[in-house]
């Protein structure tokens, strides 16, 4: 195997996506170490580093500076922060169950599509050219649908987040009772309780998708 020079090693940690991977981390941690002392701080944090992740896809086209390591980057960067924001719903809210399953879902699904994918040779886990699935070529294929479903999906936790009391409330309880006190957070509610529907969906189809790849790698080899 040829050796890689340090410089170009280097070059590819300082490519401007994943540089901005790195400010999408030390935001996530700002945010989180404000989350208790200051809401309205832990929210724009957040939502700056979840609207950044659309950046570090575009400067890596744009600059031809697209890298395995970036996409392990900007996967483990959602991740993360999602668990760590779903875990602290937990706390906030009855059932807490129902957040921790959201988590335990998140990194499964993803896990085993990122897996899946390297298995049958691809170089993204978003290739999904090949899956029968219409759902999840919609979502992978059409950029403004996976930005609806995904901008839902965070958005909807960060008002969750920020509706939260001082003690344990229902998540039910709290969503009607904010949906009679304002027509536009009953509209915000609405639009990111649709996108994170279809989200769930999508998690549970490419969970299962990933996973019948990995039984048809196995199948293979023991052929």
């Amino acid at each position: 195997m040829a050796q890689t020079s340090p410089q170009k090693v280097v070059s590819v940690y300082l490519y401007v996506p994943n540089i901005i991977g790195y400010m999408r981390i030390l935001m996530n941690c700002v945010a989180f170490a404000f989350c208790s002392s200051n809401k309205t701080l832990f929210a724009i944090l957040y939502f700056f580093s979840f609207f950044c992740d659309g950046l570090d896809g575009w400067f890596a086209r744009k600059f031809d500076q697209v890298s395995t390591f970036g996409a392990v980057l900007d996967m483990i960067t959602d991740r993360v922060s999602t668990a760590c924001l779903l875990a602290l719903l937990s706390q906030l809210y009855r059932p807490g169950l129902i957040f921790l399953s959201l988590l335990g879902l998140d990194i499964a699904s993803h896990w085993l599509q990122m897996y899946s994918s390297f298995l049958s040779g691809k170089t993204s886990h978003k290739d999904v050219k090949d899956e029968s699935n219409w759902l999840l070529k919609a979502y992978y294929g059409q950029r403004l649908f996976m930005a609806f479903c995904c901008l839902g999906s965070e958005v909807l936790y960060i008002i969750l987040f920020l509706l939260a009391g001082n003690q344990s409330e229902s998540v039910l309880d709290v969503c009607l009772n904010a949906m009679k006190q304002s027509s536009l957070l009953s509209l915000s509610l609405f639009l990111t309780l649709t996108g994170w529907g279809i989200k769930q969906v999508i998690n549970i189809i490419q969970m299962k998708t990933a996973a019948d790849s990995c039984v048809f790698y196995d199948m293979k080899r023991s052929n």
